[in-house]
C-alpha cells in the first residue's frame, strides 16, 4: 500500500495533553467485509523493505490472464473458512494488506504469487502448500504473541500484539496499548447511546489541523474511517455506531516503524469486532456458606500432557492473562517457550509421563483424529477433523495445549489456542475450527529442552495417553 495516516499535530478525538505526549502515529482501514466483489485494500502505507516480485498483468482491461483465473478458480473451490485463514496468513506473512473477506481479487492474487515466489515455487493452495502457508501465518501470529478478546473498557473484541504492545492502561471507556518506547500507541474508545454521535466525531475527526493532512476519509450509515499524516507518523480513527452506542479504536506509530508495525496494524483492524455477540450467560450458583465459601475454584485455563517426570507440556497461549498457573495443588514453573506456540512447565507431583509417537507426515484432508482435552470434570475426548493449518473439534474452554492423535494413537499436533470468548448455541458450543502446533515443531521443541523420544507406550490407542492429561488451572 502506498502511504497514508498522521502523527503530530492535534489527533481528532484525542485531547491535546496526550498528543503532545505521544504523538500517535500511523493507521490502516478496515472496511466491513460483508458485500465485496472481490477484496478491498486497507487504507495505503509506506511500502516494505522487502517488495513483492512485480506480477504480469494483462495488456489491456478485460483481456485473458490464465494465471489469475487459475489461481482464482483453485481460491474460490475452498469453503470460506479456508480462504479467509489463507487470507490472515499471508497477512502475517508479510504478503497481503487487504480485508480479510474471503473473496478473491487481485490483492489475493498478488499475495499468493509473492508468498510462492518466495517459497521456491510451492504452491500455497494445495494441501502441503496450504499447511506451510498457514503454519508459517501461525509462527509469526506465536512470536507477536497477537492475542483476540474482548477489551472490557470498551466492551469491543480487539486483537493486541502483545509483545510489542506490553504496557496497558485502562481509560475511562477503553484501553491503552503502547510499546515501551511509547512510539506505538493502540487505544479503544466506547460512547453510550446519547453520547457522541458519528457526525460530531466525523467532524472532529476531519477539522483542518496545521501540520496534518487528512489523507482518508469514509463515512457510512454506521461507520466512519479517517487517516491522516503529519511530517514523522500516520494516525487512524475508526468508529461504529450500534444500539450499544460508539465504539472504535484509533492506533498509531511513528513512519520509520512502517515496514515492521505494517502488518501488525493490519491484523489489529482485521480482528476488530466493536459489537461481539453477547456471551450466554452462565447459570446462576446457589449462594456459598460456611468456611469453604471464600475458597472458590480455580478456572480451568489449558490442557497439559506429562512428557516426562515433573514435566508437562502445553501451548504458550496457555501463559497468557495468567500470573501463577497451577496443576494439581502446586504452582507449575514455566521452563521454557517456543515461538511456535508451544511452553514446558514445571509441575512437582504431576502423573507419570507418557510420550505418544510423533506422525511425521500430515494427515490427509478430512482425516478423522481425537482431540484429548481436560474439562471440568476430568479428560475428555472429542472427534476432530483435519483441516489445513489445525483442525475441526468439539471443544471446551480450557483445550488450548489438547494433544491431537490420530487413530493409531500417533501425536499429530496441540491445539495452539481456544478462543477466549468461545460461541455457544443454546449453551452447546460446536465444532470450532482451531490452529495446531504440529508433531514436528513439538519433537524438536522437547529435543532442544534435553527430552529424548520415548519409547512408544504398550496401548497404541489414543486412549492410552488420557492418564497422563493435566489440567492446567489459574486462580
Amino acid at each position: 500500500m502506498d502511504s497514508s495516516g498522521t502523527a503530530r499535530g492535534r489527533i481528532p478525538g484525542l485531547s491535546p495533553p496526550r498528543v503532545r505526549r505521544n504523538a500517535l502515529l500511523s493507521a490502516f482501514l478496515l472496511v466491513p467485509a460483508s458485500g465485496l466483489a472481490q477484496d478491498r485494500p486497507l487504507p495505503a502505507r509506506p511500502a516494505p523493505t522487502r517488495l513483492a516480485p512485480k506480477i504480469a498483468t494483462p495488456a489491456r482491461p478485460g483481456a485473458p490472464d490464465p494465471a489469475f483465473d487459475a489461481t482464482k478458480a483453485a481460491f474460490e473451490a475452498l469453503p470460506e473458512a479456508e480462504r479467509k485463514a489463507i487470507q490472515d496468513a499471508l497477512i502475517w506473512t508479510g504478503d497481503f494488506n487487504a480485508v480479510v473477506s474471503g473473496a478473491f481479487g487481485r490483492r489475493t492474487f498478488d499475495a499468493l504469487t509473492a508468498y510462492r515466489s518466495r517459497a521456491g515455487g510451492a504452491d500455497p493452495l494445495d494441501p502441503r502448500g496450504r499447511a506451510a502457508l498457514l503454519a508459517a501465518g501461525e509462527a509469526a501470529k506465536a512470536a507477536a504473541r497477537f492475542r483476540v478478546a474482548p477489551d472490557p473498557g470498551s466492551g469491543a473484541v480487539i486483537g493486541v500484539p502483545e509483545r510489542l504492545l506490553a504496557r496497558r492502561t485502562a481509560l475511562p471507556a477503553g484501553t491503552r496499548w503502547q510499546s515501551a518506547d511509547g512510539r506505538v500507541t493502540l487505544e479503544t474508545r466506547a460512547f453510550p447511546p446519547g453520547g457522541e454521535t458519528l457526525d460530531t466525531l466525523f467532524e472532529q475527526a476531519t477539522a483542518p489541523l496545521p501540520n496534518r493532512k487528512v489523507t482518508y476519509t469514509l463515512r457510512r450509515p454506521e461507520s466512519l474511517v479517517v487517516t491522516a499524516e503529519t511530517g514523522t507518523g500516520l494516525s487512524y480513527i475508526r468508529y461504529d455506531a450500534g444500539p450499544q452506542g460508539v465504539r472504535g479504536f484509533l492506533i498509531g506509530y511513528d513512519r520509520a516503524l512502517a515496514p515492521e508495525v505494517g502488518r501488525l496494524v493490519i491484523a489489529v483492524a482485521n480482528a476488530f469486532a466493536p459489537f461481539p455477540a453477547p456471551a450466554a450467560p452462565a447459570p446462576a450458583a446457589a449462594p456459598a456458606s460456611g468456611p469453604s465459601a471464600a475458597a472458590a475454584p480455580p478456572a480451568l485455563w489449558g490442557t497439559g500432557l506429562v512428557v516426562a517426570p515433573g514435566r508437562v507440556l502445553t501451548a504458550s497461549a496457555v501463559l497468557e492473562g495468567c500470573a501463577t498457573l497451577r496443576i494439581g495443588p502446586a504452582p507449575a514453573r514455566v521452563l521454557a517457550t517456543d515461538p511456535a506456540g508451544l511452553a514446558l512447565l514445571e509441575a512437582p507431583g504431576a502423573p507419570a509421563a507418557i510420550r505418544p509417537p510423533v506422525r511425521t507426515d500430515p494427515p490427509a484432508a478430512d482425516e478423522g483424529l481425537i482431540a484429548l482435552a481436560q474439562g471440568p470434570d476430568g479428560g475428555l475426548a472429542a472427534p476432530a477433523k483435519a483441516v489445513p493449518g489445525g483442525v475441526v473439534a468439539p471443544l471446551q474452554p480450557g483445550s488450548a495445549g489438547a494433544p491431537v492423535l490420530d487413530g493409531s494413537g500417533r501425536l499429530v499436533g496441540l491445539v495452539a489456542r481456544y478462543p477466549a470468548a468461545p460461541r455457544s448455541v443454546a449453551g452447546i458450543v460446536p465444532p470450532a475450527r482451531l490452529p495446531l502446533v504440529p508433531a514436528q515443531a513439538v519433537s524438536d521443541f522437547l529435543a532442544g529442552q534435553g527430552l529424548a523420544e520415548a519409547k512408544p507406550h504398550r496401548d497404541g490407542g489414543p486412549g492410552a495417553v488420557v492418564p497422563a492429561l493435566v489440567g492446567i488451572t489459574c486462580r
